[in-house]
């Protein structure tokens, strides 16, 4: 199928990236090849990395026509880098991938085909990926498991694996949800607390081949205390009109 390169995309790979030199243009590659027959564009994000992952990234952009690069000037947080694609994104329809290569592109056509099915809810504004078979490490492992049951029971927020880092979401319905570091976890309770319905999906997952994560278990815990309070009060906050109408 030829799509001309002026086609606006239909859907935008957003891809955060810290010093993941050796992992990009793998991912590039294999999101060109998932996407190959829906006009999307790819925007990976340099979070000021100390290694040559710029330099690839920018070099990369003659072999990938629908590829843009953004640059951090100070480090920010996958996150911010979410929120920073998000926001140049050309397209209605976002996809999120971490970096590292083990979320798998060839998933995003499926998500992208549940949320936009003719027969979705009216207010679907989000698929999420959810790793039917983790390749990590039994402590990172139980950690996850651990850390997911008590923010599911505490938020209501209806999703088994938030740290998975593939999901495909409405680039309206993010752009209203409150910002703030590690937002990226917390995606599905405040899509919930705007209004909005949202879905889950299994996805592969893979070992990473280069590089280290760039989190521990200490350090996921470390923050989360804080911001699953955080997010505990804001859902406090929430009153909805339930929809608004033009008279």
């Amino acid at each position: 199928m030829f799509i001309a390169e002026n086609t606006l995309p239909q859907i935008s790979v957003v891809v955060p990236a810290f010093n993941e030199a050796e992992n990009v243009e793998n991912l590039a590659t294999e999101i060109a090849t998932a996407l190959s027959e829906t006009p999307y564009e790819m925007i990976f994000i340099d979070d000021a990395s100390t290694d040559d992952t710029k330099a690839v990234l920018t070099d990369m952009k003659t072999r990938f026509p629908h590829l843009r690069v953004l640059a951090h000037r100070k480090n920010s947080g996958q996150s911010r880098g979410v929120r920073s694609g998000v926001l140049a994104a050309k397209a209605p329809i976002i996809a999120t991938l971490d970096s590292d290569g083990q979320n798998d592109p060839a998933d995003i056509p499926a998500l992208f085909a549940q949320l936009t099915r003719t027969d979705a809810p009216e207010t679907l504004a989000m698929v999420g990926g959810r790793r039917a078979k983790r390749i990590d490490s039994a402590a990172k492992k139980v950690a996850s498991r651990f850390g997911n049951g008590v923010r599911k029971k505490l938020l209501k927020d209806e999703a088994d694996d938030t740290g998975c880092g593939l999901k495909v979401f409405t680039r309206e319905a993010f752009l209203r949800l409150p910002y703030f570091d590690h937002i990226h976890r917390y995606i599905p309770a405040l899509m919930l607390r705007e209004g909005y319905a949202i879905e889950f999906a299994d996805v592969n997952h893979r070992a990473r081949e280069f590089g280290e994560s760039k989190y521990t278990n200490f350090g996921r815990l470390k923050v989360s205390v804080a911001d699953l309070r955080g997010v505990m009060w804001l859902r406090t906050r929430m009153r909805l009109p339930e929809g608004v109408d033009e008279v």
